[in-house]
């Protein structure tokens, strides 16, 4: 209490304000150099997801998806999706190789433009075309974009198939080579 006897008040000032905002992010921004400093690194594994029963669902609704019956060592398929019955036909399959690189597979009765487009770039350069036989298919045309994707498709009945990703050549065309369109084995 002042000599007066009303309690005793402390300034209120900008820089009082300034001064307690500042001493608050430094205290946050040590918490968090603290944390980065004692966490150890955080490594995620894809989640693996089973293809071939989509697969056979789409078999069996009357669709002839283009698939591989098996993967490669070290490769997960780690997104599926099926358009269900009575929509237009879709057909889509996420994999990393064994490098953690991206290889999707698109079945549908878009253009090549508009897939190409939408999954690959908006500007691709035509490529030479892979020669493989896999999934009906013998010849596959070839494409690329500035940023080092690589895009193959085909026409299987009245339907594209667009194989693309920023997997090398190489895994590109084992990919393709695995392609089948035969009713999946029972398991």
């Amino acid at each position: 209490m002042s000599e007066t006897g009303t309690p005793g008040r402390y300034q209120r000032t900008t820089n009082g304000l300034i001064g307690s905002i500042i001493v608050v992010v430094l205290f946050v921004i040590g918490i968090v150099i603290f944390r980065s400093i004692f966490r150890s690194e955080l490594e995620v594994e894809p989640e693996p997801v089973d293809y071939l029963d989509a697969v056979a669902a789409a078999q069996s609704a009357g669709r002839e998806p283009a698939y591989p019956p098996a993967l490669p060592a070290g490769w997960v398929a780690t997104n599926v999706e099926v358009s269900p019955a009575g929509q237009r036909p879709q057909f889509f399959l996420a994999v990393l190789t064994d490098e953690g690189r991206f290889i999707g597979l698109r079945q549908e009765e878009d253009s090549l433009d508009d897939l190409l487009e939408e999954h690959v770039d908006e500007r691709t350069d035509e490529e030479a075309p892979a020669e493989v036989d896999s999934g009906g298919a013998r010849t596959w045309e070839g494409f690329s974009d500035d940023g080092g994707d690589r895009a193959y498709a085909t026409e299987l009945g009245e339907e594209t198939v667009l194989v693309y990703g920023s997997a090398p050549e190489e895994d590109m065309e084992v990919f393709l080579g695995l392609l089948s369109t035969d009713p999946v084995a029972s398991r």
